[in-house]
């Protein structure tokens, strides 16, 4: 039992690892001559065919049954295309370390969405853990610098990406009743994928692929680690330790993707900044770390 433990604490520190890595690879690739939809759009087609191979192997279908299973399919994939539109946008136009500070208030949004929604009551312990997250917020804008209009754009499409991660956690939470988490993905990645290559026709068409080996190797780590790696990780930890154990450690995703940014990209990371962080932490803490359904995508 105890070894089992071990092993899981090994899988959820990886996860957290490769999530971590992702953000600051992310912004390496785009800031090396990969536009933001482009580099979207060929990651989730790539991640996409990964997925539908390993499903139709191991179960067999992709079927997903009943109008009420087709609307929450629908509902997911549009969240996750919003999602990844704010995540290649909120690198492009500000750093990873306000990027990675601010995945740290996916528990307020998801408290709140819960509340919108109806299956939570919130308390006053919640309330106060939201306002205490707000004012980290502001104070990682604050401490971000440099272009004041780049950046808040890029901070607006960070909290944006949290947002619409917690609308798709709690859409795919009926389906991980009944689905595996590899045929969901096999299912929702292609369509947020189909989406992303509309929506990035034009940057696409205009790629170039002469980049450097760097970026070609940050995008295979981009479709193999956080897309398809960790979500093997993920699930078979939270089937182990359940998700409050496994969401805890989680929460440790923000904390170590900023110091992977500064580590890595030497960006700067201003006191108040910190400061935003340790708030933004605080309001996990009040919060209790609220679980979601499925792992955090990047």
């Amino acid at each position: 039992m105890r070894r089992q433990l071990w092993s899981t604490d090994a899988l959820l520190a990886m996860t957290v690892l490769i999530w971590s890595l992702n953000i600051t690879v992310t912004k390496y690739i785009l800031t090396h001559g990969v536009a933001p939809l482009s580099y979207a759009a060929v990651r989730y087609g790539l991640a996409s065919l990964i997925f539908v191979v390993i499903t139709l192997i191991v179960e067999r279908s992709l079927r997903i049954s009943g109008r009420r299973g087709h609307r929450i399919v629908a509902v997911a994939a549009v969240s996750l295309f919003l999602n990844q539109m704010c995540f290649v946008y909120a690198l492009k136009l500000t750093t990873a370390t306000t990027v990675a500070l601010l995945l740290g208030t996916m528990p307020v949004f998801a408290g709140l969405l819960g509340w919108l929604t109806g299956l939570e009551r919130m308390t006053g312990r919640f309330w106060l853990a939201a306002g205490v997250s707000a004012a980290g917020v502001a104070l990682v804008a604050l401490g971000s610098g440099g272009d004041v209009s780049g950046h808040l754009t890029g901070i607006l499409a960070a909290l944006g990406m949290a947002a619409t991660w917690s609308v798709y956690s709690v859409a795919i939470a009926p389906l991980m009743r009944t689905y595996s988490p590899f045929r969901i993905s096999a299912v929702v990645l292609p369509l947020a994928w189909v989406a992303l290559t509309l929506a990035g026709g034009v940057q696409l068409s205009r790629q170039e692929t002469d980049v450097n080996a760097l970026v070609w190797l940050g995008l295979v780590f981009a479709v193999v680690g956080p897309l398809v790696l960790t979500n093997v990780f993920w699930f078979t930890a939270v089937h182990r330790v359940g998700p409050s154990r496994a969401t805890l450690v989680a929460n440790l995703q923000p904390f170590v993707a900023a110091v992977v940014a500064v580590v890595l990209l030497s960006e700067p990371l201003d006191a108040l900044q910190i400061a935003g962080g340790v708030l933004i932490a605080a309001g996990i803490l009040l919060a209790g770390g609220r679980p979601t359904a499925a792992a955090p995508a990047e």
